[in-house]
């Protein structure tokens, strides 16, 4: 099924003021009728009948009148059949017993553009005057354009380490093909938001939630440093691509996915804090003594160049001994001052 947007429709107010003079008309034509008819002339027959069909049956027409605003579109079908798709803003006029269809219509989700439209009080009364089969648009069938931000509920997923993760993503989509989006797929809304939940769980599957060793996220059989956390524009990008992959039959475009919500699950959220933790302790520690080492050898070097003091190995060994602990210690040395020989 592709999309056929229907051409010259714009001719709403040419139909609407042409109906209103022909009514018009049926009622004059009636009351003159009645008239004639009084004064016992028959012909007024002629007049009060064709006059009186005008005015019962004048106000089909108005049935086939359509308004739409800028980045709306309404698939118009007609006695089951797709006819085409209207676009763009302006007030239109169709066959008055074609109908709109948008299955996804009341399906509402955790996204902009899923709001109640308030119905004006005329088109109301003007629904509740015509009945459930009018065809002028107050049941919100038409079909939104614009691009629509789709936050899915945070999803519990086992990274490629096993760990659970908590993540959430919000997805800028719009609609590209009325008639794919309506026809080829249930309900195009419920479609995407399903496929958004699959897409995102087969990507984080991929990667573990931080740098991880002997992990290959890009499938080239070499190990790499992606991961959830350091890699989060890549993840979305693929993200979008996986998700743009299985949404091409209903006539979405993704636009974009972003990541915004990523934590660990809260089972576990303790244990990997304290990993964290302990990593960046012996990160520290480490720094910490590649300085102590480098201070210890240029202070050993300087005492040699310039002759300050001769030292054996033993007392070498007990500065450098010395100079560590007050260097990689966490808190301030005591000095001990010694009055006599090391000896």
């Amino acid at each position: 099924m592709t999309e056929k947007v229907l051409q010259n429709k714009k001719n709403g107010m040419a139909v609407l003021m042409a109906d209103i003079l022909v009514l018009i008309l049926a009622i004059v034509g009636v009351v003159f009728g009645g008239i004639i008819l009084d004064s016992g002339r028959t012909i007024g027959l002629l007049v009060f009948i064709p006059s009186l069909a005008l005015l019962l049956l004048g106000w089909i027409p108005l049935l086939g009148l359509r308004v739409l605003k800028p980045q709306e579109a309404l698939v118009v079908t007609l006695f089951g059949k797709y006819v085409g798709t209207l676009k763009g803003d302006g007030f239109f006029w169709v066959n008055p017993f074609s109908g709109s269809f948008n299955p996804a219509a009341k399906t509402k989700l955790s996204q902009s553009g899923d709001v109640s439209t308030p119905t004006s009080p005329i088109a109301a009364l003007a629904a509740g005057a015509a009945g459930a089969n009018m065809s002028i648009d107050t049941t919100g069938n038409k079909i939104s354009l614009k691009i629509m931000t789709l936050n899915n509920s945070r999803q519990k997923i086992n990274d490629c380490l096993g760990n659970p993760v908590e993540i959430g993503i919000a997805v800028m989509w719009r609609v590209t093909d009325t008639a794919k989006a309506v026809f080829n797929v249930d309900n195009y809304k419920e479609f995407l938001s399903l496929q958004c939940d699959s897409a995102l769980r087969n990507v984080v599957r991929i990667y573990p939630y931080d740098v991880a060793p002997n992990v290959d996220t890009t499938g080239d059989g070499v190990a790499d440093e992606g991961s959830l956390r350091g890699s989060s524009e890549v993840v979305a990008e693929r993200i979008r691509n996986e998700i743009q992959s299985r949404v091409d039959e209903a006539g979405i475009e993704i636009l974009e996915a972003r990541i915004t919500y990523l934590a660990y699950a809260p089972e576990i959220a303790a244990v990997m804090l304290q990993r964290q933790q302990a990593s960046a302790i012996i990160d520290a520690r480490k720094m910490i003594v590649d300085g102590a080492v480098g201070m210890v050898e240029m202070a050993l070097a300087r005492l040699s160049e310039n002759n300050t003091v001769q030292l054996d190995e033993e007392r070498k060994a007990a500065m450098v001994s010395n100079l560590l602990v007050v260097l990689c210690g966490n808190r301030d040395a005591q000095p001990v001052v010694n009055s006599g020989s090391l000896y």
